[in-house]
């Protein structure tokens, strides 16, 4: 027998289609109930319907919006059904995404009866002090990027003598391809509201503020609906004082994900950073002392205050306990959100999770655009600050792209660069100039003109904008440069000596060739040509050429090929 019918409606499903298949269930089912609900992580098979059954629950993947396909979910067709890897629910441990998915992400009543708020009316019994020492026995740890110890820093704002207080949650997710915060404020946003207001009542904050990016208006849509449920079910009264919450749309500069950038753009100024000390946590919004965490850690948060501190702790690894979030992308089988213990190796999360076949990624890039790049040959490394460290990369908010074998080390590195650097505020002169002269330094290797004297002025450069960036953007922009010239430094010495690009991905070093032994001549090339480089004799002039590849992916014999050429 059907019960409820569940559909994936956060960004990943709606950009695949859930809203067509959404109304196509409620018209064919009228008699059922059609549910909207978060993101369960796999993106890669979405949209994703889930019927309640008197038996159980059945999952239905990639859903077409038709009549006959939707016809067939709702007979329970089992051809059309959802059977994912089974490494990968070996390999996860769903804690703080454990209801996403699985409930309306904007019903309170639906968030409460499976727990929410719990954690909230034990911290009200609770001493704020005791509150603190919860959250530090616990050992959690900032996941915003840093993991710095989150007891420590609500310690710290607790013993601040003022009037007002200010909690910020920092939910400015500009890390290309990272939306675990995103997933997380779509699908529960009770949870992360639940954290705030423990962290409130733990801190003696008397306001607290969202700084969520604008790009992300679903987000922003159920965290102001969800904020408005907790005004009128009176949740956001603490010990007699109402703590207002209020959402803050930011215009997506990279660098306000440095909180006292962030705290300069909340307050209505250019988001770039400031000195520190004072900390925020002394003068922070509007000079009063002010506490920042990002949206994975105020999840965490409630877990904490229901199941207790030991058990947050028992999971994951010496001084990094819980769980983390990834953001999984790049040359993967199953990309999307996975929910991972502290301390998995990189190789569970590449090739049991991922999906990845063996052998067939070169290298992850994990921490963001400023993070480091990993070669396969430390995918037994665990993921935890300390082993990321060790190799030059870092947590950050939980970006992981895998690399695969085809891809090319240098190019890649440059392109986060090329990102940090045009996302630089440019107060600082080590982050402003140093990282737009690195960029030139690669600019040169890629198009074949850079020498050897490069690779060791780009290391010693690299190390100086650590050193004296004002930030944290400045002080991790030169991560993937120099881990990819520790690791991959063969790559660079083939760019810069031999003036060959080995993964054929720098455009400057290739040359596009068509073999005439398996040509047919049938002249789709030449007709799918943007800038008329291909001669009837089917030759191609390179001079001309851009390398857009479309004759390579048109060509129906696989004659046309990239081959080492370009700048001699």
């Amino acid at each position: 027998m059907i019960g409820r019918i569940k559909v994936g409606m956060a960004s990943c499903g709606i950009a695949a289609g859930a809203s067509e298949v959404r109304d196509l269930i409620a018209a064919l089912a009228p008699e059922h109930e059609v549910v909207d609900v978060g993101c369960i992580g796999h993106c890669y098979a979405e949209p994703l319907v889930e019927i309640e059954t008197s038996d159980g629950s059945v999952f239905f993947h990639s859903v077409e919006p038709t009549t006959p396909y939707v016809q067939r979910v709702l007979a329970l067709d089992p051809s059309v059904q959802f059977a994912p890897p089974g490494e990968r629910h070996q390999c996860e441990s769903l804690h703080v995404t454990a209801l996403a998915g699985q409930i309306v992400p904007v019903s309170l009543p639906e968030y409460r009866a499976n727990g929410g708020y719990e954690g909230l009316l034990r911290a009200l019994e609770m001493d704020p002090d005791q509150v603190v020492e919860m959250i530090r026995a616990s050992g959690l740890r900032g996941r915003g990027g840093g993991g710095f110890p989150t007891g420590v820093k609500w310690a710290l704002m607790a013993a601040q003598e003022a009037r007002h207080k200010v909690l910020i949650c920092n939910a400015d997710e500009g890390d290309p391809g990272a939306f675990m915060d995103r997933s997380l404020m779509e699908s529960l946003p009770h949870q992360m509201l639940e954290g705030m207001l423990i962290a409130a009542h733990a801190t003696g904050a008397t306001e607290a503020y969202i700084y969520c990016r604008a790009e992300y208006p679903l987000a922003v849509k159920h965290l102001q609906v969800a904020i408005d449920q907790i005004e009128t079910a009176q949740l956001n009264i603490l010990g007699g004082r109402r703590v207002p919450m209020r959402v803050k749309e930011g215009a997506g500069a990279f660098v306000c994900g440095e909180e006292t950038a962030l705290i300069h753009s909340l307050e209505g100024k250019r988001g770039t950073p400031r000195f520190r000390p004072p900390y925020p946590t002394e003068e922070g919004y509007k000079g009063f002392p002010s506490m920042i965490n990002n949206v994975e850690t105020f999840a965490n948060v409630p877990l904490i205050l229901r199941r207790g501190a030991e058990r947050f702790a028992d999971v994951g690894v010496d001084d990094s306990t819980g769980t983390k979030l990834f953001a999984l992308a790049g040359d993967l089988e199953y990309p999307g959100l996975v929910e991972v213990p502290m301390g998995l190796t990189i190789h569970d999360v590449v090739h049991r999770i991922g999906g990845a076949r063996e052998g067939s990624v070169k290298a992850i890039q994990i921490g963001g655009p400023s993070g480091g790049c990993i070669p396969a040959e430390h995918f037994d490394a665990s993921i935890d600050y300390d082993s990321l460290g060790a190799l030059g990369a870092i947590m950050g908010s939980g970006g992981l792209i895998a690399i695969g074998q085809h891809r090319c080390m240098v190019k890649t590195a440059r392109y986060f660069l090329d990102f940090t650097t045009k996302e630089s505020c440019g107060k600082c002169v080590f982050c402003r100039v140093g990282t737009t002269r690195m960029l030139e330094y690669m600019d040169a290797i890629v198009t074949g003109n850079g020498t050897e004297e490069d690779l060791e002025r780009l290391e010693d450069l690299g190390t100086k904008v650590i050193r004296g960036s004002l930030c944290g953007l400045g002080q991790t922009a030169p991560g993937p440069i120099l881990s990819t010239l520790r690791f991959f430094r063969d790559e660079y010495l083939a760019h810069v000596r031999d003036g060959v690009c080995p993964a054929l991905e720098c455009d400057p070093l290739v040359d596009v060739i068509i073999d005439s032994e398996p040509c047919i001549e049938c002249g789709a090339c030449i007709r799918v040509c943007p800038v008329d480089a291909i001669s009837e004799e089917f030759e191609v002039d390179n001079s001309v050429c851009t390398r857009c590849n479309s004759c390579i992916e048109i060509c129906p014999v696989e004659a046309v090929s990239r081959v080492s050429g370009g700048t001699d």
